[in-house]
């Protein structure tokens, strides 16, 4: 069956919403969004406290430098999907990346999100087995605030918040 067509969800036999995989599958990297920012904050404010504060590195410092790689990595999934079986894929593919950078918004969502991203995801994952292999507590909480820091501020700027007119989305996508 082609993820167009989507299937429709019923109770009590009454039709309730026809949804696609693509429909389903933005909202819910709409949603995860939010994992990965709360996450990242969480992060970011134990590695600021951790370094500032000369604090030890906790088991909550690892635990919440692992959700925010975990929530990366799910996100990342789920925007791959996104990417390569939507729109952005086939507009680079049919009307070459000329036509695409001359789009603003087509040249968000098919370069610069991506890009940017992929970079914070590589800066997650490079920071984790970092903070891993650093011998300090000083050193891991060090470790922390660049690598995480780096990749949350990255984040943030490569979300399409409602506010950036020219690529703007919605704060919270629901089934249509």
């Amino acid at each position: 069956m082609p993820l167009a067509k989507g299937a429709w969800f019923r109770l009590n036999n009454v039709f309730l919403l026809k949804i696609t995989f693509m429909e389903i599958t933005l909202i819910l990297h709409n949603l995860l969004r939010w994992a990965v920012l709360i996450f990242g904050a969480w992060t970011v404010l134990n590695a600021l406290t951790g370094k500032f504060g000369n604090r030890s590195y906790s088991g909550n410092d690892n635990r919440s430098n692992l959700l925010f790689m975990i929530s990366c990595d799910i996100q990342l999934l789920l925007g791959l999907i996104l990417y390569f079986s939507g729109i952005w894929f086939e507009k680079m593919k049919g009307g070459g990346m000329a036509e695409v950078m001359k789009n603003k918004y087509d040249r968000f969502f098919t370069v610069e999100h991506l890009s940017m991203m992929l970079i914070a995801w590589i800066l997650v994952h490079v920071g984790r087995s970092a903070v891993k292999r650093a011998s300090t507590d000083s050193a891991k909480h060090s470790k922390m605030l660049v690598f995480f820091g780096i990749a949350f501020v990255l984040i943030i700027a490569s979300i399409p918040w409602p506010f950036r007119e020219e690529i703007a989305r919605p704060l919270f996508r629901w089934f249509n």
